[in-house]
């Protein structure tokens, strides 16, 4: 599958390991590469989807003056909207669970924003989940947070883990796209290159 992409050397930009396992399901060859210190910063003005895709946009534009003519790079950038806010990646274990009690008892949506980046183009799509939780007790939001450490994800959670087995009550949308790389949408973006 995917035999259009046998011309491109495949990069994957991107620390999670979660992307990988994610990237890897498609059957896709890849390089994990990436860069030190990229600007995950955003405007302000923007809203919902608009935020991760310019701040995948803003990955990729890091790596476009070292790219090779052959590769094609992905990047992409995943948070939890809830009341009109960002919950990104919490600070410590305190923040962590302030997330989650924000998120217990309430829906959510996790939107992602996807770039493929080569010499000669660029497409973006973004991709929006919504997610209810159920009522999550301050014992389980500390069992989760003690034993899982989920500092490095959007929303203080890994729909994989532990709290997404006994707290999340629905999704609508993509469940890989909760993990952080919306595949099945990928897939269809990669066929047409």
């Amino acid at each position: 599958m995917l035999d259009n992409l046998k011309h491109y050397h495949i990069i994957l930009a991107s620390n999670s390991p979660r992307r990988r396992e994610l990237l890897a399901g498609l059957g896709v060859t890849f390089e994990v590469r990436t860069l030190p210190g990229v600007d995950e910063s955003y405007p302000d003005s923007l809203k919902g989807e608009d935020i991760p895709l310019y701040i995948s946009r803003e990955k990729a534009a890091a790596y476009r003056e070292l790219m090779a003519d052959d590769e094609l790079v992905i990047t992409a950038d995943t948070i939890v909207w809830l009341d009109g806010r960002v919950l990104g990646k919490p600070r410590d274990e305190a923040d962590a669970c302030r997330m989650l009690r924000a998120l217990s008892g309430r829906v959510h949506e996790v939107m992602t924003g996807v770039t493929l980046t080569t010499r000669s183009l660029q497409r973006s799509f973004a991709v929006t989940s919504r997610v209810e939780f159920a009522t999550l007790t301050e014992e389980e939001i500390n069992y989760y947070v003690e034993h899982y450490r989920p500092l490095d994800k959007a929303g203080a959670y890994g729909v994989q883990e532990w709290i997404g087995f006994i707290g999340v009550r629905s999704l609508d949308g993509s469940y890989f796209n909760v993990m952080g790389l919306p595949v099945q949408r990928l897939y269809q973006e990669l066929k047409k290159l």
